[in-house]
């Protein structure tokens, strides 16, 4: 078959269908199965979609995608997909273009949507295709909006299919999730027919409670530009109520007005809001960067997050004769973290001191000669590192005192798997989860792990946040999408610099000139930590945004790399076990 490599900007806008009544419009009811619940790291495995209109089916498109990699064991036991069925699949830069001729002026539905949605989004971003689809439908949305929580106590594609009683089934393939979704999306068209909602704007605006009130304060964002940046909701007595960011200041902020953000909370944001401010900013991650900063400053009611930009739990090692790990808000010279969870940070620490021996006791030994909590030198009778702790056990327990020069190499095993320099210890405990396995203790290992996948994820982040942060300066440049670029300049962990050079301005200059009147960041000083006294949530934006697909490197002191024993080369092992762990629980992780 030979597919035409089609233009997105060819598809309509949603704007074109709010008038459009609902018995004569084109939808397209779209289901994915993918490698796991990332839409950053992984991919597309199958594609299944059914054209409806006027409650007939007009067609289907279906057809599995290979996504370059082997499909993980608890993706396979899931959907059944195997690593070669996809053998002679074709890849996604083929599929896509097709699925879009399929879908070519009509609105896209979907159970769960900002899944969906998302995985597609992403494609076309790593094919540098503008995605059109600005609308979609989610019958998750629409169920929660329509049904009782008497009637429909979860919104799960099963439950509902359930619910109605439909006649296919979900399977967890992508096509008979198609067709399960489309009976459901009919079943809940049917029970707001009679409440006045006949267009699909009459749809969109029913589904997220929009009100009179709301719609008559779009005038607020009527001199917004559509450029990147950040805007800031201001109340009666002139306070910031609300900070976001934005690609397009117009179209995000208006949204607010016509109900696009279902969320209670910000229902009343809006009808207290009098005016609206903005910064325009080069790019999305100049925006991100002024808006934690703005959050920082106003800490504004109606956001519920990034407030305090230096929170986090950090796992230090003290300044001892005999150090340990301890929990702490502030970063020390030698720290891993930041850490989300105080819990995760304790659980996290237990895992590495039972890794390496270190001390778990609370004693003070400033000034001891000498460690001894009595207990086994054994090490088939030493705790298990990857079962928590037992209260009052130590980690470093042994049969006789030990000395400062028994203990420190234990010490420098920490030090080298915080730093990278080495992950033995890594190994040793992969090996442990991999004996459980073949011992048949599939619970325990199961919690190992868990307690492993959770510690290498922690190691992993720490080491690139730190890989940024020790950086004097990078410069890096990434396409803007309409063949210009976006600069960024970073110095130690901090953006110092941001420009944008439109297609058809020469670069260099552009950089030059970004790079003159960049901010000034003096060099960190140990006690700063690892982090350079830069402010976590900023860096992480930072480093997402360089090793994104697509993004180059213009100049770079030293290099931008990892310790040949950083942790990240365990990403696959910590993504399949906590992909395990949703499966297990039943969650599908959201983009």
């Amino acid at each position: 078959m030979t597919v035409e490599q089609l233009s997105f900007e060819d598809l309509p806008e949603a704007d074109e269908f709010t008038r459009s009544a609902l018995r004569d419009t084109t939808f397209v009811v779209v289901d994915l199965e993918t490698t796991g619940g990332s839409a950053d790291d992984d991919r597309i495995t199958e594609i299944g979609a059914v054209k409806i209109r006027g409650g007939e089916v007009l067609g289907e498109f279906a057809t599995l995608v290979d996504p370059g990699r082997a499909i993980p064991p608890q993706i396979v036991a899931l959907t059944g997909i195997t690593t070669a069925m996809l053998y002679d699949a074709p890849r996604i830069e083929e599929v896509l273009p097709a699925f879009a001729e399929f879908a070519r002026g009509t609105v896209l539905v979907a159970h769960n949507a900002r899944f969906d949605m998302g995985f597609l989004r992403k494609s076309a971003a790593r094919m540098r295709l503008p995605w059109p689809f600005s609308t979609s439908l989610c019958t998750v949305v629409m169920a929660r909006r329509i049904l009782s929580r008497q009637e429909a106590p979860t919104v799960k594609l099963s439950a509902l299919a359930e619910l109605f009683q439909v006649s296919v089934r979900p399977t967890h393939r992508a096509l008979d999730d198609a067709r399960a979704t489309v009976e459901v999306f009919h079943r809940l068209l049917e029970r707001v027919g009679n409440q006045g909602v006949q267009t699909v704007g009459d749809l969109t605006a029913y589904l997220p409670r929009a009100t009179p009130a709301m719609r008559a304060k779009r005038s607020i964002a009527s001199g917004l530009p559509r450029r990147p940046g950040v805007y800031l909701f201001r109340g009666p007595a002139d306070e910031v109520l609300y900070i976001g960011t934005a690609v397009d200041l117009h179209r995000r902020v208006s949204g607010y007005f016509n109900g696009s953000d279902g969320r209670a909370r910000m229902a009343e944001m809006v009808s207290l809001a009098v005016r609206v401010d903005h910064v325009e900013c080069a790019h999305a991650l100049e925006a991100g960067v002024a808006e934690l900063n703005l959050l920082g400053v106003h800490k504004p009611s109606y956001n519920r997050r990034s407030r305090n930009p230096q929170r986090g739990w950090w796992i230090a090692l003290t300044a001892e004769r005999f150090p340990r790990l301890r929990v702490t808000r502030s970063p020390g010279p030698e720290s891993l973290g930041p850490v989300a969870s105080r819990a995760v940070a304790a659980d996290v620490a237990d895992v590495i001191a039972g890794a390496a021996g270190l001390r778990t006791c609370t004693a003070e030994l400033r000034k001891a000669s000498h460690h001894w909590c009595e207990g086994s030198a054994q090490a088939d009778r030493l705790p298990d590192p990857l079962v928590a702790a037992v209260p009052g056990v130590c980690r470093a327990a042994s049969d006789r005192p030990q000395t400062v020069t028994d203990y420190l190499c234990r010490v420098e095993a920490v030090r080298e798997l915080i730093s990278g320099r080495s992950d033995a210890l890594v190994v040793a405990l992969h090996e442990r989860v991999a004996s459980l396995s073949q011992q048949h203790r599939f619970e325990s290992a199961a919690r190992a792990r868990a307690r492993l996948s959770a510690t290498i994820e922690t190691l992993a982040r720490g080491q690139r946040l730190t890989a940024v942060a020790q950086r004097a300066e990078v410069i890096a440049a990434r396409p803007d999408g309409s063949g210009g670029w976006e600069f960024s300049l970073v110095r130690y962990g901090r953006l110092a610099g941001a420009a944008h050079a439109r297609r058809g301005v020469p670069p260099m200059p552009v950089v030059e000139r970004m790079r003159a009147a960049g901010t000034t960041v003096m060099p960190p000083v140990p006690e700063s930590g690892p982090l350079s006294g830069a402010p976590a949530e900023e860096i992480a934006l930072i480093e997402r945004w360089l090793f994104e697909p697509g993004t180059r490197l213009v100049d770079v002191t030293d290099q931008l790399s990892l310790p040949i024993g950083a942790a990240e080369r365990w990403h696959d092992f910590a993504r399949t076990a906590r992909s395990a762990r949703d499966a297990a629980t039943g969650i599908r992780v959201e983009p």
